[in-house]
């Protein structure tokens, strides 16, 4: 049982913020890397299949957004609120939030062996294509019947983020991410004796490498989150800690669901040029996850921070932490811009581009990267209104971003007739996305902060 004195010591109040940032937040970049780079190492071992594979998981990829939206979205939740009590020394409910987190990632999964039913009339509502068609079926069916343990991984590696553990998630998320890259030909090409799966391959290799991290995961929180102890003795669902969790966690969901449409949306509009397009944007998501990845990543590790300094009422090093996080924020992705920029071909090359898809590609990169820093002052700023029980400004600012203009302006450009037009519409959005966020950061700084 935690005791007043343990909590008393958290660093998450006491540590630098400069140190405390980089400490809570490198482990969980770097893991974050890793699972673009198993992504990336996914999709392009599946485009050695054909180019048709790779299009079949770009129309998947919605699916499994959405997966993640429910998942992280509640956790998000949870861990935002175990982080305030945690600074509040309300230990009780600490332990309560954890349980109930861990009950709604099972009813989650629950949610998605349904939806994986209707794999077949999804992928043919995008595509006529009896080849693409099969392979998204067979790709989309296994992910969501084995969806259980990205659900627990996701919860469990949350727990030790309330409790700034993030030193764990890295190895956690390291594991899985290694063990699914060296899978991943093993089964899609029957390397070492295996069946030769194909894209069922990679769809197993994926689910296998988040079983190993989510039984990691179990297994840190029990053996060292001292702050949190998981029991099911006796357990019953709390609905109002449930409604509180879903009160911070559902804007998370919907905010990153919004993402989900916006992808299936984009993707109907593309392939109206040609697959070859889709295939370029399915791309694209994979590459530019090597730069967002790490920035989501430092956007976790600060809400820990400030929430629970939200919690102890300690204005300085709140107002502290935010401003170092949005500096950090907007230099990483800085820095991607430069990467799109100047190679552009190497980095499609990665994905046994044709001709089509690598001069489709290559203008797609350099026009999006150009809005990368105005989205990482936006990503921190989301981690903000988070930790701050503020999730309903993160959702408004992706629902006017990606749904308001993002896809109309999307729409009206592809009427140009030249697929080229259509990438402008993030620059587009962009622009609406971090003139909100700065409106919103103005309105917690007078509403929330300064009442501290």
């Amino acid at each position: 049982m935690s005791t007043a004195a343990d909590i008393k010591e958290n660093k998450l109040g006491t540590a630098p913020i400069p140190s405390l940032i980089i400490k809570l937040s490198v482990p969980l970049m770097v893991s974050m890397f890793v699972l673009a780079l198993y992504n990336i190492v996914d999709s392009i071992f599946v485009a050695q299949i054909n180019e048709n594979a790779l299009t079949a998981i770009s129309l998947c990829f919605p699916i499994q957004s959405m997966m993640i939206a429910f998942g992280v979205g509640t956790a998000v939740g949870m861990s935002a609120l175990m982080s305030r009590y945690l600074g509040a020394k309300e230990f009780d409910k600490v332990n309560a939030t954890a349980q109930n987190g861990i009950f709604l990632s099972f009813v989650t999964y629950a949610i998605f062996v349904i939806i994986g039913l209707f794999a077949r009339p999804f992928i043919e509502m995008q595509t006529n294509d009896p080849e693409i068609i099969e392979y998204g079926v067979t790709y989309l069916r296994i992910v969501c019947w084995l969806s259980v343990m990205v659900f627990l991984q996701v919860t469990i590696e949350r727990l030790l983020q309330s409790t700034g553990r993030t030193i764990y998630i890295f190895i956690t998320q390291s594991t899985g991410a290694i063990i699914n890259i060296i899978m991943d030909p093993i089964l899609i090409f029957g390397w070492f004796g295996a069946p030769k799966m194909g894209i069922a391959g990679a769809a197993y290799a994926t689910v296998f490498g988040q079983t190993v991290g989510a039984l990691l995961g179990l297994y840190f929180n029990i053996k060292k989150n001292r702050e949190v102890k998981l029991t099911f003795k006796g357990f019953r669902p709390s609905w109002n800690t449930i409604r509180e969790i879903y009160e911070i966690g559902v804007p998370s969901i919907i905010m990153q669901s919004v993402g989900s449409l916006m992808v299936f949306g984009l993707n109907q509009i593309l392939v109206k040029f040609t697959t070859t397009a889709v295939a370029a944007f399915g791309a694209f998501f994979k590459l530019q996850s090597f730069i967002f990845m790490p920035v989501f990543g430092m956007n976790n590790g600060i809400v820990p921070i400030i929430a629970y300094n939200y919690g102890a009422q300690n204005r300085k090093r709140l107002n502290e932490a935010m401003r170092l996080a949005a500096i950090y924020g907007i230099v990483i992705m800085t820095v991607g811009m430069f990467i799109f920029w100047a190679i552009p071909h190497v980095l499609l090359g990665f994905f046994a581009a044709s001709p089509e898809l690598m001069r489709i590609g290559t203008v797609e990169l350099r026009i999006i990267s150009l809005v990368f820093p105005f989205a990482g002052y936006s990503i921190m700023r989301g981690g903000v209104f988070q930790a701050l029980g503020k999730s309903v400004y993160s959702m408004y600012v992706s629902i006017v971003r990606q749904l308001i203009v993002l896809l109309p302006a999307a729409y009206f450009l592809s009427k140009l007739g030249n697929v080229d037009y259509v990438w402008f519409s993030f620059v587009f959005a962009e622009f609406f996305g971090l003139s909100m966020s700065i409106i919103y950061t103005r309105k917690i700084k007078k509403d929330i902060i300064s009442q501290l």
